[in-house]
């Protein structure tokens, strides 16, 4: 892996090696590095230049660098390329890599790309087009080695030293029947111990975990990570075996879900684009809904106040903690919902574990309120009162500041922990109920509980 100043030191002689034209010594400095490596540092390079770049790559590696780019580069060398070096390309891609380069180009490029793909591809193609955006069928891959289970060992390493040069993985391989129904799972090991002489059917496992095709890509992804999979069989409604998952793949679909509960829970629509590659104003259309709603709902807290201003203004010293007990609460409330979205997006909670969810942050809102209301009243009476000087800061004032402060905790948590369950059990994402949308409820609760404790024990 480069670090940022060997990228500098290695994009600093590639340019002065262009100016030279020595193509030799740039093909061999880039025939060293892994593909991931190669798009990074083509990115620094205008068009015209890492055009020139990718042509001098070794052909081997060149599809795999493709593959590693962002779509605007893919689209810059797509529209460069003379027909033969686009199919030289295509046919060197997977197929779910070609489908993932399609779905983020112009129909013209789209029509280029299957031109030259053979019709045996074009078809895998335009299956895996037509599943739904965000299934197991539409980032599966339909290069898969498989077996017979009537077949030896020696036969079954023959079968993979004649195809698995095209196929996206060979350790692990899936055992079928005449109508390719999935029977069994073997890898490589399996067989290298068994010995060339033992069948497959004695040698695989059938005891298979598997996905259907219309499964969602993150609980594919989730079930791959749970088990330490390497790939994953997909099979459709009838058990027939279609494709697999690969963990590439995977990774993937865990980062993009994560980057997309990220921005979810900093009310932000979700994004497809790297932020230096996003513009300012696409950027403003993805933050400008929720902010606009957060502003607008902040407008009952706004009443709140107001409709408690006389009160305010006889006992000034009232106002000063209010921001206080308003962040605590959005704060106390900001750390249940993020602890509750990661387990149900981990699969660890689900809405049958509502009840226990709800005890459990009883208990812990306790805990923590009992504990900032203590330290909070050492806080008020020995730094505010006595060391500032704040006569109005009595012993029923701050009992009003304290025993907010713990029922703001108590019921921050239980709708910090409470809101993205509902939300997912009516089919909502949970990540929309985080941070802002919670904190924006915990304000307001926050300032009716403060203003119903000081109409009490202060009486005014």
């Amino acid at each position: 892996m480069f670090d940022e100043e060997k990228y500098d030191d290695l994009y600093e002689e590639i340019r002065k090696l262009i100016e030279d034209k020595n193509y030799a010594r740039i093909r061999d400095l880039l025939a060293d590095m892994e593909p991931a490596d190669i798009a990074a540092l083509f990115e620094e390079f205008p068009p015209d230049e890492f055009t020139l770049l990718f042509r001098l790559l070794p052909k081997l590696s060149a599809a795999e660098v493709f593959v590693e780019m962002d779509s605007d580069m893919q689209m810059a060398l797509v529209e460069g390329f003379s027909d033969a070096e686009l199919g030289y390309v295509v046919d060197k891609l997977f197929v779910d890599d070609t489908v993932d380069i399609i779905e983020e180009m112009p129909a013209n490029i789209v029509k280029r790309i299957l031109a030259q793909a053979t019709p045996q591809k074009r078809q895998m193609i335009n299956q895996l087009l037509h599943y739904p955006k965000d299934s197991a069928g539409s980032i599966m891959t339909t290069e898969f080695v498989e077996l017979r289970p009537e077949m030896t060992v020696a036969e079954a390493f023959a079968r993979i030293r004649e195809t698995g040069l095209k196929k996206e993985t060979i350790y692990t391989c899936y055992v079928t029947d005449k109508e390719r129904h999935l029977i069994g799972v073997v890898t490589v090991k399996d067989m290298i111990i068994a010995g060339n002489d033992a069948t497959i059917a004695d040698t695989m496992e059938t005891s298979i975990v598997s996905v259907n095709t219309h499964d969602d890509k993150e609980d594919v992804a989730r079930s791959m990570d749970k088990y330490d999979f390497l790939a994953i069989p997909v099979t459709d409604k009838e058990n027939r075996l279609v494709g697999i998952v690969t963990f590439d793949d995977a990774m993937d679909v865990i980062s993009e879900e994560d980057t997309e509960d990220i921005e979810k829970m900093a009310a932000i629509l979700p994004s497809d684009k790297p932020y230096l590659k996003t513009s300012p104003f696409e950027i403003w259309k993805k933050r400008i809904p929720w902010l606009l709603l957060l502003m607008v709902s902040a407008t009952f807290t706004g009443q709140i106040i107001s409709s408690f201003e006389e009160k305010l203004a006889a006992l000034s010293v009232l106002i000063a903690y209010i921001p206080m007990l308003m962040d605590t609460g959005g704060n106390s409330g900001s750390q249940a919902s993020v602890t509750v979205i990661r387990g149900l997006s981990l699969g660890d909670i689900s809405f049958s574990d509502f009840f226990r969810v709800v005890w459990n942050e009883m208990r812990v809102s306790v805990l923590c309120g009992a504990t900032l209301a203590a330290a909070n009243f050492v806080k008020l009476l020995l730094v505010d009162r006595l060391l500032f000087g704040n006569d109005e800061l009595t012993l029923p004032v701050i009992a009003v500041i304290c025993t907010t402060l713990v029922v703001t905790v108590f019921l921050a948590k239980l709708v910090g922990a409470t809101l993205p369950m509902l939300a997912e059990k009516i089919g909502f994402d949970p990540a929309v109920m985080a941070s802002p949308f919670i904190t924006t409820i915990v304000d307001a609760l926050s300032l009716l509980v403060y203003f119903q404790f000081t109409r009490m024990i202060l009486k005014i």
